[in-house]
């Protein structure tokens, strides 16, 4: 297949599901797979990356009125350290860095399991029964309502639930920050807001690296075309994850995340048996 067409819906991929707890980067392997390309090649492991910043920029889109204000907040009160770790900006940096370190290490770790698609399999049945277990058990506990409100200790605990799903592609960097707040505490809303802005420094970092990498490990430049299928995998996973947010948000404020974890189930399931 033509790979602009292919990068177009590779793309359409990525918008549906890097926010919802389903695992964007097991569905663009799958799809990649279908599509058959090399799921070793490091030009289309570096595209199943940085793709998702397309996604990512969409948050700041949705959300600009927020992050606008939290920035300002910041200004305006000129924070002592103490508070600004208390502050929504500095959980997201706390997390991100929680996160951040321990991945780096486990890089190379990452990018093998990036090829193996019976460990997304596993990850994405098993993250689907855990899924449908914290949210059974734990939505009516909800004690933190506001990401405002999120403790150091809860933001530390969801960037070391990221690890596991940066180490085992199929997890869900969605589902882990969802799951894992809400067994701490956070109510719906909120696990899926934080999600959201989490993503932000975690992807930015994740893409910058990846390309960085991809491109001063190629002794020579990429093509024009590279570039430009790059190019359309970006743009239309903006596109698309822009709509979902909107979807996602009023999805989960009235029905939660039972269906998303069965789906897990099913699919996961589904690529363990074309396996065998």
């Amino acid at each position: 297949m033509n790979d602009y067409l292919s990068a177009a819906i590779i793309g359409v991929v990525e918008g549906l599901t890097e926010f919802l707890p389903v695992s964007s980067t097991a569905h663009i392997r799958i799809c990649q797979d279908l599509l058959q390309k090399d799921l070793a090649s490091d030009y289309w492991k570096m595209f199943a990356i940085v793709i998702q910043l397309g996604a990512i920029l969409s948050v700041l889109v949705f959300f600009r009125q927020r992050i606008v204000g939290f920035f300002r907040s910041l200004e305006s009160r000129h924070l002592h350290p103490v508070q600004f770790a208390r502050h929504p900006v500095g959980m997201v940096l706390i997390s991100f860095f929680v996160t951040a370190i321990p991945c780096y290490l486990i890089n190379e770790t990452i990018g093998e399991n990036l090829e193996s698609l019976s460990i997304m399999g596993w990850a994405l049945v098993i993250g689907g029964i855990v899924m449908a277990l914290v949210d059974w058990s734990f939505n009516s506990k909800a004690v933190t309502h506001r990401i405002e409100d999120i403790t150091l200790a809860q933001a530390i605990a969801i960037g070391l639930a990221q690890i596991l799903a940066a180490a085992f592609p199929g997890t869900s960097r969605s589902m882990a920050t969802i799951a894992g707040g809400q067994i701490l505490g956070l109510s719906r809303p909120a696990a899926l807001e934080f999600s959201f802005f989490l993503s932000i420094p975690v992807m930015l970092a994740a893409t910058g690296y990846k390309l960085l990498s991809f491109v001063t490990a190629v002794r020579q430049p990429l093509e024009l075309q590279a570039w430009l299928t790059l190019a359309i995998g970006f743009a239309v996973s903006f596109i698309v994850a822009l709509v979902v947010i909107a979807w996602f948000m009023r999805w989960v404020r009235l029905r939660g995340f039972f269906a998303f974890a069965v789906y897990r189930m099913v699919v996961g399931a589904a690529v363990l048996t074309c396996l065998v």
